[in-house]
């Protein structure tokens, strides 16, 4: 009987290993934070908020509540355990009601995020429990603030940009690189929309570059279409994904070959998430009416 049960429980250990291992999709739909399996199966709703980061591991989505109102905008940063749906909301911890922009460290230690304070957007990080809050780099000179965080894949580092430059700061704010983005982008530029992602060996970035001299003829589309490109952050070399015509945002790396794009075209009224092959531009939509995907680990 004893030996009945301890196989039992080996049996259950290994499964619960397996699903924690498999790499897992958190994405928005609506107004609430989704995860799904990696080929867009199993979706199921997790939470209301947006902006959602999964830990590497996958077992936690970091985000931003939104309780504004039509007088006071009020959102949050917050953790949710993907197994229970526990919401941790970080009120007290971080002295902004206004904060976005939740990004998990490569190591799922600590949460880079925006914070609205003394009237600009500064960057800032807290633990994973809430505690420890610290600004990393305040926009300075005032109204100078950073878009498009993203952290370096070895921890110590993070980029960003300001409508002008891109660049890459060290953990206490100090400025490591610069680049221009008219230089690297020449027909294009960046929001405060515009998103970064780095590959897996640290080497290439997935950003959104808004093409500012195509139309998006896209019905209530405002401003110019954005499109999806690649960066070798060594050579600086820029290349383009998606073709015109087509518009991409918020690219995810699945792993070095395989990657994640959210797409809307004019027939839809909402986005869909795509996944394609870096050498193929043939794509498949695996998540409809999904936006702003992130992804557990890479396997490879």
């Amino acid at each position: 009987m004893a030996r009945t049960i301890f196989a039992l429980f080996l049996l259950v250990v290994s499964s619960l290993c397996a699903v924690a291992s498999s790499q897992q999709i958190a994405f928005e739909r609506g107004t609430a934070i989704w995860i799904a399996n990696a080929d867009g199966t199993n979706a199921r709703k997790i939470t209301k908020g947006s902006g959602p980061d999964l830990s590497p591991d996958g077992t936690r989505i970091a985000f931003n509540t939104d309780t504004s109102s039509n007088k006071d905008v009020t959102r949050q940063i917050a953790v949710v355990d993907v197994a229970t749906k526990k919401v941790s909301v970080f009120k007290k911890e971080i002295p902004s009601d206004n904060c976005q922009h939740a990004l998990w460290s490569p190591d799922g230690a600590h949460i880079l995020f925006s914070i609205w304070t003394e009237s600009d957007w500064h960057l800032a990080m807290i633990d994973a429990d809430g505690s420890g809050f610290r600004y990393v780099k305040k926009a300075t000179p005032a109204r100078n603030s950073f878009w498009s965080t993203c952290w370096a894949r070895d921890g110590k580092s993070i980029y960003a940009q300001d409508l002008t430059n891109l660049y890459q700061f060290g953990l206490d704010g100090t400025e490591m690189k610069k680049w221009s983005l008219q230089s690297l982008f020449p027909k294009g530029s960046m929001s405060s929309g515009s998103s970064i992602a780095v590959s897996p060996d640290g080497e290439t970035f997935l950003i959104d570059i808004d093409m500012d001299e195509e139309e998006a003829n896209m019905p209530d589309w405002d401003g110019p279409p954005p499109s999806l490109w690649t960066l070798d952050l060594a050579s600086q070399k820029a290349t383009r994904l998606s073709p015109k015509g087509v518009l991409a945002w918020h690219g995810a790396w699945l792993n070095s070959k395989e990657i994640l794009l959210t797409s809307q075209s004019a027939k839809e009224k909402e986005p869909t998430i795509y996944k394609t092959a870096l050498a193929v531009k043939d794509r498949k939509a695996i998540l409809k009416n999904g936006n702003n995907p992130s992804v557990s680990r890479s396997t490879d």
